[in-house]
């Protein structure tokens, strides 16, 4: 049944109750004595042993094992008995069998409390999420030998509350686990595992700070991701200060062709909404140029008084008509075009159009197409999308994007906003050169692009100097060397989802043991 059964004599199996039930007794051979060592097989006496096992066909197994306490005849061992243990089947003070403390143990590392709880009763192992934790906490964490590489960041557990990881780069398995983000943590750590020769981190003031204390001869390496996400919100603070260039990206409207119709022209001009809006405006203008306060309007109106505001702050009545939101991009856009020419040709049948498109490509419904001819029929021009500025974030990217895999709109659209704007050219210029270090992995030119952003008179750009200059060996050690916090970035999220799976209620402690064990775990079981 079990191969860890054929160590005893098995007497009996039977099921009761929807349990396996097995009576066993160990037999009749010489065990050494834990101490000393020295086998013996003089019998003191016996008791009987309940153990639960790993589930067979879907119920719980419990053995009753007879065992054996045994006297050491040992004159220099200070034990006088001890109890025979099976190898495989028992483990000291413990009612489980080892495989089925190792399936308990290996559902709370995988799981936590709860789930673990649930994945236990499923096997026919019923155990509280507190039972669960219990003996995940008693397993011991591994001692790992001192990394040569060392990374180290933080992350957040609770709201304004943050630990920090420490992560070997080389093997990439997480090491230590702490709250707080304070210096003289992390130099406390390094003073007790000296040998750390290369540290990586961010732009961080305190690790600097804890390394420089705990391992002064260690290289400190600023990370270049963290570098070049620095400069990237550097970025989008400067498109974020020139707002007004960003409608230099979309590119000139052409020209409208003129309204086929006096009705059509005067058909916009002239809807309930905008003639509702133009009596209300005289109304309210009519009782306010009087001297007439907002209140006593609004009392003669009939109105709410954030309404009188509105007619009386505005200088015309077309301000106070809602205007509405441009139309959304939709697949059918590549279309339009096509579907105004079958038009003018004569095709005025949507599912003929319909069915012409979809040849072409298009997966849309029939009603989209439908509605997009619906302007013509009235002879007004197919409802075309109108283009958006960008905003200061998307700018941004298109600046930190290699223009090598720019899309076509993208670098077209840089292009006529660069060239609008000379703040926003100098910083895509400079942007590029410290791409081009990046690339190269050549930190020369650092000096000279330092003293160039020193001098772009861009406030963000300015600021980011003072910051590079104090930190400027380990910028050179980010640039030059292969070396960096990739592998501290993908822990940390592994460490977040961990937070997620215990609904963020885990402490230091059990997400400590979770962490550094799953790590492990996966390296068993890939």
């Amino acid at each position: 049944m079990s191969p860890h059964l054929d160590a005893v004599r098995v007497e009996r199996v039977w099921v009761a109750g929807g349990v396996v039930r097995i009576t066993a007794c160990t037999r009749g051979l010489t065990v050494a004595c834990p101490d000393c060592g020295r086998g013996s097989a003089r019998v003191h006496s016996r008791y009987d042993r309940t153990l639960a096992d790993v589930a067979v066909g879907g119920r719980p197994v419990l053995i009753g094992l007879s065992v054996r306490r045994l006297f050491c005849d040992s004159l220099g061992c200070g034990r006088r008995t001890f109890v025979e243990q099976v190898e495989g089947l028992t483990v000291r003070y413990q009612r489980r069998s080892p495989l089925m403390q190792h399936l308990v143990e290996m559902a709370g590392v995988l799981l936590a409390g709860r789930g673990g709880a649930r994945l236990l009763q499923i096997l026919k192992v019923p155990l509280s999420r507190t039972s669960v934790l219990f003996h995940l906490m008693r397993l011991p964490l591994p001692s790992p030998p001192v990394p040569r590489v060392l990374g180290v960041d933080d992350f957040a557990l609770y709201a304004n509350v943050y630990g920090t990881l420490l992560v070997d780069a080389t093997s990439r398995l997480p090491i230590e686990l702490w709250a707080g983000r304070d210096a003289e943590q992390l130099a406390a750590w390094l003073r007790t595992h000296p040998g750390v020769e290369v540290v990586c981190r961010d732009g961080s003031l305190v690790y600097r700070q804890g390394i420089t204390d705990g391992a002064p001869d260690a290289v400190q390496v600023s990370d270049r991701f963290h570098l070049w996400q620095g400069l990237s919100k550097r970025i989008a603070d400067i498109a974020a200060t020139h707002r007004g260039c960003l409608h230099a990206a979309i590119p000139p409207p052409e020209p409208a062709p003129p309204p086929t119709t006096s009705t059509a022209r005067s058909g916009q001009a002239d809807t309930p909404a905008r003639r509702h809006a133009k009596r209300l405006f005289e109304a309210v203008h009519a009782v306010t140029d009087t001297g007439c306060s907002l209140s006593a309007a609004a009392r003669a109106l009939g109105l709410n008084r954030r309404t009188v505001a509105k007619y009386a702050r505005a200088t015309t009545w077309q301000d106070c008509v809602r205007r509405t939101r441009p139309r959304q991009p939709t697949s059918l856009d590549p279309y339009l075009d096509y579907l105004q020419q079958r038009w003018e040709e004569g095709e005025h049948t949507a599912t003929v159009l319909h069915r012409e498109i979809a040849a072409k490509g298009y997966r849309g419904h029939y009603q989209r197409v439908k509605m997009a001819l619906a302007p013509l029929r009235r002879g007004l021009p197919i409802d075309t999308p109108h283009e958006r500025p960008p905003s200061p974030r998307e700018v941004a990217r298109w600046i930190t994007t290699t223009p090598s895999r720019r899309s076509l709109h993208a670098a077209e659209a840089l292009r006529r906003l660069l060239e609008h704007c000379p703040e926003l050219d100098r910083t895509h210029d400079l942007v590029r050169q410290f791409a081009a270090m990046l690339d190269t992995r050549n930190a020369a030119t650092l000096p000279a692009w330092l003293d160039q952003l020193a001098t772009s008179r861009l406030p963000a750009l300015t600021g980011l100097v003072k910051a590079i200059r104090e930190d400027q060996p380990a910028v050179v050690q980010g640039i030059t060397t292969p070396f960096n916090s990739g592998v501290n970035e993908g822990r940390i999220t592994d460490l977040k989802l961990q937070k997620r799976i215990m609904a963020g209620r885990a402490g230091v402690p059990l997400l400590r043991h979770r962490v550094i064990l799953m790590a492990r775990l996966r390296r068993r079981y890939p």
